[in-house]
């Protein structure tokens, strides 16, 4: 039984090492592929799996997506200075091929106006898109679980209980490098309103904006889970 453990404990690790080598090696192939500012205009990109992070206006998502994909030096996604900029869905590859192996797809923020101005887009997209695989969800650590959060993730909490999406989701907790030390003692309190806000969220995963910055391979080996893929070669 040991033995059997140790072997499968083994296999996740080559499996996490893969993910992360296929991520760096194939980072300079990442390219953006296309941006949606309605229904109609969502790309096909042939099936492949899809992973969609989603947050707060300016909740990091472009800076994390581009830790994710090792372009930190040479950004693929930019983050807009002015907070709700960001209005379509924009789709990103990875991998060698000329559509990569995955797509990322970085959501507009939601927050005051978001409902309005994006809100049909994002949910027909969750909806109908079979190809999904997660939706990620920012949480700035700091700030903990605000109204916006809350509402977006009961939503995506509603629909997962349909039973009719094909896709799972899952926090991630951002900057917890910028919690204080009574704020990093009330973890437990803040995983166990995630629990209570959304039932059938994922366990949350952590990051920090330190460098190298902390969590981004619980990230990778989360999307590689999601796609049901053991590498990037």
């Amino acid at each position: 039984m040991r033995r059997t453990q140790t072997i499968l404990q083994q296999a996740l690790r080559a499996a996490r090492r893969n993910l992360n080598d296929g991520f760096e090696k194939h980072s300079s192939s990442g390219k953006f592929l296309a941006a949606a500012q309605t229904i109609s205009s969502i790309p096909e990109l042939h099936g492949l799996p899809e992973v969609v992070v989603a947050g707060r206006a300016n909740a990091g998502k472009s800076t994390l997506l581009n830790a994710v994909v090792g372009r930190t030096t040479a950004p693929l996604m930019h983050s807009s200075k002015k907070a709700g900029r960001t209005r379509a869905l924009n789709f990103f590859s990875v991998g060698p091929s000329a559509y990569g192996k995955l797509i990322l797809v970085d959501a507009p923020g939601y927050g005051r106006v978001s409902k309005q101005e994006w809100g049909e887009l994002f949910e027909h997209y969750i909806e109908q898109r079979t190809q999904l695989r997660r939706v990620y969800v920012l949480l700035n650590a700091p700030h903990g679980i605000g109204k916006s959060d809350e509402l977006f993730l009961e939503m995506l909490d509603a629909l997962s209980q349909t039973g009719s999406v094909p896709w799972t989701y899952q926090a991630i907790f951002t900057q917890i490098d910028r919690m204080s030390t009574a704020q990093i003692g009330e973890m437990a309190k803040l995983k166990d309103e995630l629990h209570r806000i959304a039932p059938t969220c994922l366990p949350p995963l952590f990051t920090a904006s330190l460098k190298p910055r902390l969590g981004i391979e619980s990230v990778r080996s989360s999307i590689l889970e999601a796609c049901g893929l053991l590498t990037l070669d």
